[in-house]
C-alpha cells in the first residue's frame, strides 16, 4: 500500500484503538506515541498499528516529523496526518488522498460547508484569525488553516522535516514552508462534530498563536525586502 496515515498521539487511550481499527481499512497506520503515560501504545498495537514511541513528550510537531521520516524511509507515496482524539473520521482518508495528483497537499476544511456542530465561539474566532493571517502571509486562499487532517505527496514531505518548531506552531509552519517551496494546496470539505467536547482553547492560547504568526509575518516581510 502506498498510503500511510500518521497519527501523532498523546494519552489517547480512550479513542486510539477504535480510530486505528477503522483507519486500517484505508491505509497503513503509524501511531507516533509522544511520551504518553497511559495505554495509548498498547491499544494501538492491539488494533494493528505500527508504533514509534517517544520516551518523553516532545510536542505534536516532533511526533509528526518522526512519522514523516519513517514514511519516507519506507517509500510511501502519500502521507496522511490525522489526530488521535477521534475528531477526524477515518472514512475520509480515501477522499483526502484522492486529491494528491491534483495538488501536492490537501487540507481538510471544517468551514467550507459552514462551521461544524458544537464548535465553540473561542475555537471559531481563533481559527478565523489565524487563517486570515496565513492568507496574507502565504497567499493561499484557505478557509481552515488549523485542521490537522491533511495529506501530502512524499515529494514535498522533506520540506517539512526542516521546520524547527516541535509545538503548536508546526502545523502553521507547514503551510508557510509549502508557500516558500511552491507547493500547490487545495482544500476539501469534511464533516466534523465537537458535540459534548470541552474546549481547551483560551485567550492566552490565541494571543500566543497570534504572536507566532506576527513573527512569521515579519520573517516573510524581511524575506520579500531582500528578494
Amino acid at each position: 500500500m502506498e498510503i500511510i496515515t500518521i497519527i501523532p498521539s498523546y494519552n489517547e487511550e480512550k479513542t486510539i484503538k477504535k480510530i486505528v481499527h477503522q483507519a486500517l481499512s484505508y491505509s497503513d497506520i503509524l501511531v507516533v506515541d509522544d511520551g504518553s503515560t497511559d495505554h495509548t501504545s498498547k491499544l494501538a498495537v492491539e488494533a494493528g498499528a505500527r508504533i514509534i514511541k517517544h520516551e518523553v513528550n516532545l510536542g505534536k510537531g516532533a511526533a509528526i516529523k518522526t512519522g514523516i521520516e519513517k514514511a519516507l524511509d519506507d517509500d510511501y507515496k502519500v502521507i496522511i496526518l490525522m489526530d488521535g482524539d477521534g475528531q477526524h473520521n477515518p472514512k475520509c482518508i480515501p477522499f483526502l488522498a484522492s486529491g494528491i495528483g491534483k495538488a501536492e497537499m490537501v487540507i481538510c476544511s471544517r468551514f467550507i460547508d459552514g462551521p461544524p456542530l458544537g464548535m465553540t465561539l473561542m475555537r471559531r474566532l481563533s481559527n478565523k484569525l489565524t487563517t486570515n493571517l496565513l492568507k496574507i502571509i502565504t497567499g493561499y486562499q484557505l478557509t481552515d488553516s488549523q485542521c490537522g487532517f491533511r495529506a501530502f505527496s512524499s515529494d514535498v514531505a522533506p520540506f517539512f522535516l526542516k521546520i524547527p518548531y516541535d509545538d503548536y506552531a508546526y502545523e502553521s509552519e507547514i503551510i508557510y514552508q509549502a508557500s516558500k517551496n511552491g507547493v500547490v494546496i487545495i482544500e476539501k470539505p469534511i464533516p466534523c462534530s465537537y458535540k459534548d467536547e470541552k474546549s481547551y482553547i483560551t485567550w492566552i492560547n490565541v494571543l500566543n498563536y497570534s504572536l507566532f504568526l506576527l513573527k512569521l509575518f515579519l520573517r516573510e516581510l524581511k524575506w520579500r525586502i531582500k528578494h
